[in-house]
C-alpha cells in the first residue's frame, strides 16, 4: 500500500482573456473520438512516467463504453499530426465536469505545451456551461501540475491522504 497526498481543485468560472496562442508552429488541440487501442497507447505514453494505470485496469468493454459515451471528451495535442498529450474530461453536460486525465508525452514536456492543451481543452469544456470543473492531483504527478492548474484558474477546495495499492 502507499499513501499518497491528494488535492482536489476547481473552477467555477470559464477560463478570462484571449485563448492561449500556440506556443509551436504546426501545434493543435482538437477534440477527438479514439479507438481504444490508440486511447491506451497515448494514455501509457503520457501516464506512464506518472504511474497511471487506472484505464489500464478497466475491462475493454467498459474502456470501449466510456470512449463512446456522449459525456466523455478526449481533446488530444498535436504537433505535426503527432500526438504529444491529452485532456479527458468527463461527466460533459452535466453540472460538474471532471478533468479526469491531463498530461504530456515526456518528449513534449518543457516547451510551453500543456498550458495551451489545458486552455483550449477548458475553453471546450466550459463551451457546455457547466457550473463547475474539477479535478484532483496526487503527488505521483508532474511536480508542474498543481501550479499549471492554479493558472489556469483551478483553486483547491480539499487536501486529504489516500492509501493505494502499491
Amino acid at each position: 500500500m502507499v499513501d499518497l497526498l491528494v488535492t482536489y481543485m476547481e473552477m467555477s468560472a470559464p477560463p478570462q482573456g484571449a485563448p492561449r496562442a500556440s506556443p509551436l508552429p504546426g501545434a493543435l488541440v482538437a477534440r477527438e473520438r479514439l479507438d481504444t487501442s490508440s486511447y491506451l497507447d497515448l494514455y501509457r505514453a503520457v501516464g506512464g512516467p506518472v504511474q497511471w494505470d487506472q484505464r489500464l485496469q478497466m475491462a475493454e468493454a467498459e474502456l470501449e463504453t466510456l470512449l463512446a459515451d456522449d459525456a466523455t471528451h478526449i481533446h488530444v495535442l498535436r504537433l505535426d499530426g503527432e500526438a504529444g498529450g491529452f485532456c479527458e474530461f468527463n461527466h460533459v453536460g452535466q453540472p460538474a465536469v471532471e478533468l479526469v486525465h491531463f498530461g504530456l508525452v515526456p518528449a513534449f514536456q518543457g516547451k510551453r505545451l500543456g498550458p495551451f492543451l489545458l486552455d483550449r481543452s477548458l475553453r471546450a469544456a466550459w463551451s457546455h456551461r457547466p457550473e463547475r470543473v474539477w479535478l484532483h492531483t496526487d503527488t505521483h504527478d508532474h511536480p508542474a501540475a498543481q501550479p499549471v492548474y492554479g493558472r489556469a484558474g483551478f483553486k483547491p477546495y480539499a487536501q486529504r491522504i489516500e492509501t493505494f495499492p502499491d
